[in-house]
């Protein structure tokens, strides 16, 4: 495939505003995970502290996801975007002030990421529905690879920049600069126009509940879509308490690391993301799901070398090799949704993707923030390897994972809804599974 075939997505309107909107609102986003990690170690010097953070910003988002997927499939999606995008700006230039100015508590700081957390439970199931809307539907894997390499390469610059700047001005900055990225987004979103949803979708619509039911029975009836689901239950657990936990902790701990160090190692999974992202602008996954579910027990490869080699460039080689792993799965488990889950309901069904798979991670963070008090932390991080491993290549017991296939239909629609200009409902075949034919970031656009 030639380079112009591989950027050919970004030759509609509505997508390269929309791939605009996200590059701007991530070259912010990317310095948070970073400088709110100091900004609370500052506040609280304790694996507990950090856990309650992130650990309330993820329970409160998991409580509302469920909503914010019906409210996404119900009301237009760039919409839904921009008024999540001014209550992010909002909660960020608020939690930047405060640590600016030196008056930052725990519990501001906590009730903050709760309402961050509340917001991205509507913004991540209104992404997930955008991207089929703006682009044609034989340049699904190019968009995604494209939005993740924009995500990607923003982050190799992201936590290097948020280090020094923890380093030289204190945390508060790089929280404000993220507050004035969703403005220069929010506007950007202005330009991007979504095909109607016809007068039928417009007429008096279902209640909630009806909605919750109908995208609950899209969810169960597509074996791999919930085995993936349950997998990363557990994986997004163990990730969110050795990462998000246990790194920083040890990264302040260990002098040859520090914050500047541990802003270059995240820097490095970036960097093996966006390389990896090249390939997949060129590959084709034949068997999406199958490739990204072993690429993602490569995941466990960081958790060792936090445990056996805390130093900044064994741990930068292995979230390197973390970052291209990430990349494979992203991309290849946001076409799977994009091809075989009808876009009328796919906000929905993402939520209870997200759902699934973001509930334990508030258990995995307090879980590791005890467990970081009792137990020797290198027996800690090894435990959490193997069984990271062992979990992620459970998945591939599914024959519906392993033979997950491509399409290029657009999938059996079960009531209607945005549909794409000049796309048909055609019936495809994924491989066997129930119901309806089937096929998140994060978006996930990146799960782990």
């Amino acid at each position: 495939m030639k380079l112009k075939d591989s950027l050919g997505a970004l030759g509609d309107p509505r997508f390269a505003w929309y791939f605009t909107a996200r590059t701007v609102s991530t070259a912010g986003s990317v310095m948070v995970p970073v400088a709110l990690a100091f900004a609370v170690l500052d506040v609280d010097q304790s694996a507990g502290a950090l856990a309650q953070v992130l650990g309330v910003r993820t329970l409160v988002m998991v409580l509302f996801l469920l909503v914010g997927g019906v409210v996404a499939d119900r009301f237009s999606r760039i919409v839904v975007l921009q008024v999540s995008h001014v209550l992010t700006c909002l909660t960020q230039a608020s939690a930047a002030w405060l640590i600016i100015s030196g008056h930052a508590t725990l519990t501001q700081l906590t009730v903050i990421e709760g309402v961050n957390g509340a917001v991205s439970a509507f913004t991540m199931p209104a992404m997930m529905g955008i991207v089929p809307l703006v682009v044609d539907r034989t340049r699904l894997q190019q968009a995604n690879a494209l939005l993740s390499f924009s995500r990607s390469g923003l982050g190799i610059i992201g936590p290097a920049v948020a280090g020094l700047l923890v380093v030289g001005v204190g945390p508060g900055w790089a929280l404000a600069v993220d507050a004035l990225t969703y403005v220069v987004a929010i506007l950007c979103l202005t330009r991007v126009r979504l095909p109607s949803r016809g007068e039928e979708a417009r007429s008096a619509r279902p209640s909630m509940v009806r909605e919750l039911r109908e995208g609950w029975s899209e969810f169960t009836a597509r074996e791999w879509l919930w085995v993936i689901v349950l997998v990363f239950g557990v994986t997004n657990a163990i990730h969110a308490g050795v990462v998000g936990v246990l790194g920083p902790l040890i990264a302040r701990q260990t002098p040859a690391i520090g914050e500047a160090g541990w802003g270059l190692i995240l820097s490095a999974e970036a960097v093996g993301t966006v390389l990896m992202t090249l390939v997949m602008l060129r590959l084709r996954l034949a068997h999406p799901l199958r490739a990204g579910m072993i690429a993602t027990s490569v995941l466990a490869v960081p958790m060792v070398l936090l445990g056996l080699a805390p130093a900044v460039w064994p741990l930068a080689l292995g979230f390197f090799l973390a970052g291209a792993a990430i990349e494979v799965f992203g991309v290849g488990w946001s076409t799977a949704l994009h091809e075989h889950v009808p876009v009328a309901v796919l906000s929905r069904v993402s939520s209870y993707d997200a759902l699934g798979s973001f509930v334990a991670i508030p258990v995995g963070t307090f879980l590791y923030g005890w467990l970081a008090t009792l137990v020797d932390t290198e027996a800690l991080l090894l435990v959490s390897a193997l069984l990271f491993v062992a979990v992620s290549l459970s998945a591939l017991l599914s024959g519906s994972v392993r033979h997950l296939g491509r399409s290029a239909e657009e999938p059996v629609d079960s009531r209607p809804g945005d549909v794409p200009p000049g796309e048909g409902t055609a019936r495809v075949d994924d491989g066997g599974h129930a119901g309806v034919d089937s096929g998140v970031d994060a978006g996930v656009d990146a799960r782990a």
